[in-house]
């Protein structure tokens, strides 16, 4: 249950405070007086829709806060684990709501509106002054019967198959897509894969191939360079090798009296080991050298195609050798459409089978709900000053055209959706001996507001609502049937907390607790007052609603006979 509210400026509310009771909690007062400003607040904390116009003038930010009581509620709590916010058996639940946007809280921790919305959802069902103006659109219908428990499982297979059905069409649609782009393309992927097939192209080339002519680019230079190395070493008239042999050789005089040259004579035996093998080296290489014009012309026209090739295709020899295997992969599959196509179609055959099972389920449920539902609005609605009402809730195929069907039920295509493959329309007839007909084109005001009534009654028991909002269902009643519409909120709090805005003295008169709002002056502002009544000033507030301000005599006295 909501415990308490708490609002600071918003609209015409300075700063209010309310505590609510289990059972019916009624607001009255004069129309403007804040009423439906209270609610609106309630909405936002819910998570609804908040416009920066509602912060009231010359503030920063408006705030609504409300206290709800929710005990152990299994699917709150996991809402709350899964958005890191601490569980408790109380919820606060905060809006804040400023010129650059609006921020919302759980106990404090800031969370996104949507979970605001999630929570809501949960706990509390709001039914605004024209929430009752949904059951006047057909396309609400549906979601009626969908609230209702027993449909649930059935809706939630139905969703799944249908989600297959929905992935496998457009892998369809996709691979049809394909098709039609790579049979413009064959032509030129078939030539492509000759020209790179032709090319015998190895990621390792490149490498290979600017080595190899580097060197034959360059035979002349290094076959000079080597010469000269040997004629140095060995063949000119003092070549080096003479020249360290003769170091050598004085070296190992002076050590014999030196000791100190010992170590230098050590380096020198080992500069003639080193250059002996460089020479030795270098007429080694000076045999292999190539001079091979006619192999370097030969390699220069592979690297310029090669360039070519990468220039042409803006990829690198890797990539074009990737590129390759693709546009071969491509061509294989253009070769296997057919193929592809033939066992994708079976797949959509096969999963149009299992979808149009869960639809017979899913529509077979909802007829089964509907004819339960249509019986206890009937009785509903006997209590409400129907008696002779007759209710029925109409499930039909959408049955269409063979091109927009993707099931067949009993021969004909039918059209599917993500919620179903049914039309879900609401008949009834308020007197006796009449058909039933289109709900949202016959019902009055009044019949159309006890009919959401009734329905609000039917979910409280099957849906177990904590907290339920009224803000004017009694549009287009009075009288005798305002009685039984306040003694129905009345039995209705019984299983819930119900919080109801209203002008109808015969359902104020029901009031567990009965609030008044009005409109005072305070500081030169006007500003919303809720007030709380006690006994004394609950029978007096009906009194005024029958009577207006000049309560008389008989008008306490009716209220009191109506409490």
């Amino acid at each position: 249950m909501i415990q308490s509210l708490y609002i600071k400026d918003f609209a015409l509310i300075d700063e209010l405070e309310v505590s609510f009771q289990e059972g019916l909690n009624i607001l009255t007062g004069q129309t403007g007086a804040g009423k439906s400003i209270i609610v609106g607040a309630l909405n936002m904390i819910l998570g609804e829709r908040a416009d920066t116009e509602v912060i009231r003038q010359g503030a920063s930010k408006a705030i609504a806060e409300a206290i709800i009581e929710v005990g152990e509620y299994e699917e709150v709590n996991q809402l709350l684990e899964e958005n890191a916010v601490e569980k408790r058996s109380e919820l606060i639940l905060r809006r804040e709501i400023r010129s650059s946007g609006s921020r919302g809280f759980i106990n404090d921790t800031p969370v996104n509106i949507s979970v605001l919305r999630k929570v809501g959802n949960y706990l509390v069902d709001l039914h605004g002054q024209h929430d009752h103006q949904m059951l006047l659109k057909e396309e609400n219908h549906r979601g009626v019967i969908d609230g209702f428990a027993d449909v649930q499982p059935a809706l939630k297979a139905y969703g799944q198959s249908y989600q297959e059905m929905v992935e496998l069409r457009k892998e369809l649609r996709d691979l049809q897509k394909r098709e039609r782009e790579l049979q413009e393309k064959v032509e030129l992927y078939q030539f492509q894969v000759e020209e790179l097939e032709d090319a015998e192209l190895d990621p390792e080339e490149e490498e290979k191939l600017e080595e190899e002519i580097h060197l034959l680019d360059n035979a002349e230079e290094l076959d000079q360079k080597a010469g000269a190395i040997v004629e140095m070493g060995d063949h000119n008239e003092i070549n080096v090798m003479e020249l360290l042999n003769q170091i050598k050789l004085h070296l190992e005089d002076i050590a014999r009296i030196e000791p100190e040259f010992e170590s230098y004579l050590e380096e020198i035996s080992s500069a003639r080991i080193s250059i002996r093998e460089t020479v030795q080296f270098a007429e080694r290489y000076r045999s292999k050298i190539e001079f091979n014009p006619n192999r370097l012309e030969k390699l220069r026209k592979r690297q310029n195609k090669l360039n070519s090739l990468q220039k042409k295709y803006h990829r690198s020899i890797p990539d074009l050798i990737e590129y390759l295997h693709e546009i071969k992969k491509e061509l294989s599959l253009a070769e296997n459409f057919d193929l592809e196509l033939e066992k994708l179609e079976k797949k959509i055959n096969d999963q149009a089978d299992v979808l149009a099972e869960k639809a017979k389920e899913l529509h077979k449920v909802r007829e089964k709900v509907g004819e339960q539902l249509s019986k206890q609005i009937e009785d509903e609605l006997s209590k409400l000053g129907i008696p002779h009402a007759n209710f029925e809730v109409r499930v039909d195929w959408m049955v269409t055209s063979e091109s927009q069907g993707w099931i067949t039920v009993d021969g004909q295509p039918v059209e599917c959706t993500e919620h179903g493959c049914d039309e879900v329309r609401l008949y009834i007839s308020t007197n006796k001996g009449e058909e039933p007909k289109p709900l949202a084109k016959i019902a009055s005001g009044g019949e159309i507001s006890r009919v959401m009534l009734a329905l609000k009654s039917i979910m409280a028991r099957e849906q177990s609502l904590p907290v339920m909002i009224f803000d004017e269902i009694d549009t287009g009643i009075s009288g005798e049937i305002s009685e039984k519409v306040g003694r129905t909120m009345r039995r209705l709090s019984e299983r819930c907390q119900i919080i109801a805005i209203t002008h109808q003295p015969q359902i104020a008169s029901q009031a567990h607790k009965h609030y008044k709002v009005q409109k005072v002056e305070s500081d030169g502002r006007t500003v919303s007052r809720i007030i709380p009544l006690d006994d004394n000033e609950h029978v007096t507030e009906v009194a005024t609603l029958m009577s207006g301000e000049d309560i008389t005599d008989a008008a306490l006295e009716s209220a009191q006979e109506l409490d």
